[in-house]
């Protein structure tokens, strides 16, 4: 049935118009239409609202989503994909409408379903009375991967086993709501379903505004209050970190969102470390105590020594700490049983037992195999069921019966015979269909409702609306992100405008004001420090890769450019991708690597599997980025985004030079955010050590390279100055004239200049003096070194290079040196002292001691 569009404005009539050609799939719940074609009430004024903008303004609004989630690196990683290439966070722009009298039984039913699994757990852990009672059968729980025994008996600090859950919903055909998934392990998506708000807000702000969507402020305010009074020590701030896999995992940009939006430290598992059955976080400033961790890491994987021994994610004797209640987990480890989908069988009995009442938000009919009966009807109606695998870590958990083969299906009844308690059929829901934009126009598309809800208050709250997950194909039977869907926005409209609550609660009691650095794990400076390292060594690369590829255009095969070999050969040195254009220097040689000199550059600039080429250290700066998105600006964070989205494909020179000058440009603005965003703790710190280090090799890299090779050849030392950005600086103060002194005075000598390598040895000593601490007065070994460097170079006498090639003699004293011969031998000196620098810092405040670690094979 096509959509009553009598029912829409007359612009919806058009045939070009937005609505034209909607029709619901036969079969399905449709959510922004009935069963007669006519808009729900609720969706009217959505409906005419994006009717009266038309395709067209709507494409444009779509597009000012993708720009607003490319800009705030809003990514979701899919593992099927290259692992430098995450995927961007999928927003569809049209969001999904529940009434507020709807919501409220909605509610009821999560609240309802969250306290019942809460005393789930608790019995499982503790008395297992439902066992004993028969309501639940010890080989389903048993059998469960999710069920640690070494968590029986625990106590969950503030008594409640679920501080977090999360259940995934879809409307059946008739319209109800059914629970086809409850996460309670570590349930994910409340940080995309914030970030799906802001942005459809943006996009959309007039239909936002009056369409008086419930806010999400209120849920998040009792998240961060609840998540406080967990802390087993009490107090007004206790220190909540959120544990997190690393910048590998699917949902990374969720935890660095979440982690910023609660105020909490975000950590992975080595920066933890247990000590006297405490938790505390390895910080440059030695041990700081954790009250409340909330884990994005999945139960076995968070105590090598009890758990699963071959994880490298989680902490030793995390468990430990627990059970002597000197730490907090939202969720407590071992909640994620109660996953298990075969418990949906028994969920309305273990309802009776525990609630006296009904489930309200039931889940779709449920037979698990364990028992005769079960087995008998799941395998004479495979066809019309979907098939969950007991064991959730398997990557063939949930099959649809229907997609089989013949010899498919022959072999999952086998497996299932063979194993009956390890498998569930469950009835094959249609999910319900929701608006979608498919190529300018509207088409549905099955959706599934995550809501979210928090332990807070004596009780739960939800979240209002959540997170909609939306099939990338009518006819999609299984939903997931995992397998290219999209999200959407939920709104839950409110009869009448509500207030608008603040993100962050009023203080009740005056806060003592400090201006203390945040404790931030050892781990991020050592990333701060690379991100410095790299952003440097890319906008030098870039310098040198430009004034190259300007030479190679300009250049005439009749009148060769006599400095382009040297540069050519800095490129090979500067990027240690040899043997490049290094070589004889015989004039075969030279005109051999001249011919193929463009095909080689390219290959520097754009080769991510090249090690040293432009491309691949870009690539190095964004990974470091990601490591420490928490620490960064947003619009720092932005600038990396566009950064990696440079010198991805191929181009002629032209193009990549104008790419070389946006990266300049991009380099020059990340530089700039950072000093005028980060305070001046440790991270702007090392930061800064890593960008001056950095910085000062790459300049007595080009001065050996570029300007002793090139002291007397024309257009060398001109190009060295413009690589150096003094271009400018040397002319406004010397006019025309190129003398070699004046040149080195410039890039090597002057401190004044913050592209010499002075100013910036001169500043790296400095920082090597604040990073020494408490051992002031007492000068520390990198402190040293940085005034080693520094001091030698000051001694340096930038005279010596105009002396003539022939050595000349004192009348009483040995010959005197080349005064180029000199000036080399200094540059090795400084860059040796350098890298004994950069390792001395990585020993003494990045390199965390081994822990012992079991060598075992788990199947």
């Amino acid at each position: 049935m096509m959509l009553d569009v009598a029912a829409l404005p007359a612009a919806a009539a058009d045939a070009g118009g937005l609505f034209s050609g909607y029709q619901p799939w036969p079969g399905t719940y449709d959510e922004m239409c009935g069963p007669d074609g006519v808009v729900r009430a609720h969706w009217s004024y959505l409906a005419q609202a994006l009717d009266a903008l038309g395709p067209q303004e709507l494409g444009q609004r779509w597009e000012e989503a993708h720009r607003l989630l490319r800009e705030n690196g809003v990514t979701y990683n899919v593992y099927d994909e290259t692992p430098s290439t995450a995927r961007l966070w999928p927003l569809d722009p049209i969001p999904v409408l529940i009434t507020s009298a709807e919501w409220s039984q909605i509610e009821h039913g999560l609240v309802q379903r969250a306290e019942l699994l809460d005393l789930i757990l608790a019995d499982v852990y503790g008395p297992r009375s439902l066992l004993r009672r028969g309501v639940l059968p010890p080989e389903l729980l048993y059998a469960d991967p999710g069920f640690l025994r070494p968590c029986d008996g625990m106590q969950p600090a503030g008594r409640r086993w679920l501080s977090l859950y999360a259940a995934d919903l879809v409307r059946a055909p008739d319209g109800g709501l059914r629970v086809i998934g409850d996460r309670t392990q570590a349930p994910s998506g409340w940080g995309y379903a914030l970030e799906n708000r802001s942005i459809t807000s943006r996009i959309v702000p007039s239909l936002y505004r009056d369409s008086h969507v419930h806010r999400l402020s209120v849920f998040f305010r009792t998240l961060r209050a609840a998540l406080a009074q967990l802390a087993p020590s009490g107090g007004d701030n206790p220190h909540v970190v959120l544990l997190t896999p690393g910048p590998d995992n699917e949902a990374y940009f969720e935890h660095v969102f979440l982690a910023n939006h609660l105020g909490s430290t975000l950590v992975q598992g080595p920066d933890l470390t247990v000590r006297d059955g405490r938790v505390w976080l390895k910080t440059l400033d030695g041990l700081s105590p954790v009250d409340v961790i909330v884990r994005r890491l999945d139960d076995v994987y968070c105590d090598p020594l009890e758990l699963r021994p071959d994880s490298l994610l989680g902490t030793p004797g995390l468990l430990q700490a627990v059970r002597l209640g000197h730490v907090a987990l939202a969720n407590p480890l071992g909640s994620g049983v109660v996953e298990n989908p075969g418990l949906m069988a028994f969920l309305p009995a273990a309802a009776r037992v525990l609630l006296g009442e009904e489930l309200s938000l039931p889940s779709p009919a449920t037979w698990w195999c364990g028992t005769a009966d079960g087995c008998r009807y799941v395998v004479e109606h495979l066809g019309d069921l979907l098939i969950k695998s007991v064991d959730r870590r398997s990557s063939r958990s949930v099959c649809v019966g229907a997609s089989l083969s013949t010899g498919q299906r022959a072999d999952l009844v086998a497996r299932i015979r063979a194993q009956p308690n390890l498998f569930v059929g469950q009835e094959a829901l249609t999910p319900s269909m929701a608006p979608t934009v498919v190529s300018a126009r509207l088409e549905p598309r099955p959706t599934v409702l995550r809501s979210f809800v928090v332990a807070g208050g004596g009780g739960y709250v939800v979240l209002p609306g959540g997170l909609s997950r939306v099939g990338p194909a009518a006819d999609t039977r299984i939903v997931a992100n995992q397998l290219g869907g999209l999200s959407k926005d939920v709104w839950v409209l409110a009869s009448e405008p509500e207030r608008d609550t603040p993100a962050i609660e009023p203080a009740v009691a005056p806060v003592r004001v400090t201006r203390a650095a945040d404790d931030v794990p050892a781990r991020v400076m050592d990333d701060l420090f690379w991100l410095g390292r790299y952003a440097e060594r890319t906008e030098a690369c870039a310098r040198l890769l430009r004034e190259v590829l300007l030479r190679l255009l300009a250049s005439d095969r009749a009148r060769p450019d006599p400095a382009l070999p040297i540069l050519l050969a800095a490129v090979t040195a500067h990027t240690a991708t040899f043997p490049g254009f290094v070589g004889p220097d015989t004039p075969g040689a030279l005109c051999q690597r001249l011919a193929h000199a463009e095909p080689e550059v390219r290959s520097v600039v754009l080769d991510r599997t090249r090690v040293g080429s432009l491309r691949f250290t870009i690539e190095a700066l964004v990974r470091a980025g990601r490591g420490v998105r928490d620490q960064l600006s947003s619009d720092a964070v932005r600038v990396i985004q566009s950064l990696d989205a440079e010198l991805r494909h191929p181009a002629e020179p032209h193009a990549l030079v104008e790419s070389l000058q946006r990266l300049i440009i991009l380099l020059a603005a990340f530089a700039g955010i950072c000093g005028e965003s980060m305070s001046r703790g440790a991270g702007w710190r090392f930061l800064s050590v890593g960008r001056c280090l950095e910085r000062a090799l790459h300049g007595a890299l080009l001065l050996r390279n570029v300007f002793i090779p090139g002291a007397g050849v024309p257009g060398t030392l001109e190009a060295a100055l413009g690589v150096a950005h003094s271009l400018k600086t040397y002319r406004r103060r010397y006019r025309t004239r190129v003398d070699n002194a004046a040149v080195l005075d410039l890039l090597l000598m002057d401190e004044t200049n913050p592209r010499s390598v002075a100013s910036q040895l001169a500043h790296l000593e400095s920082l090597a003096h604040a990073l020494g601490g408490d051992e002031a007065p007492r000068r520390s070994r990198a402190e040293r070194l940085a005034l080693d460097a520094l001091t030698q170079l000051r001694l340096f006498d930038v005279s010596v290079v105009n002396l003539p090639p022939a050595a000349t003699r004192a009348p009483d004293g040995p010959a005197v040196p080349d005064g180029l011969h000199a000036l080399d031998a200094l540059l090795m000196r400084i860059g040796s002292l350098l890298a004994t620098l950069s390792d001395e810092l990585t020993t003494r405040y990045f390199r965390p001691p081994l822990g012992p670690q079991q060598l075992v094979r788990v199947a």
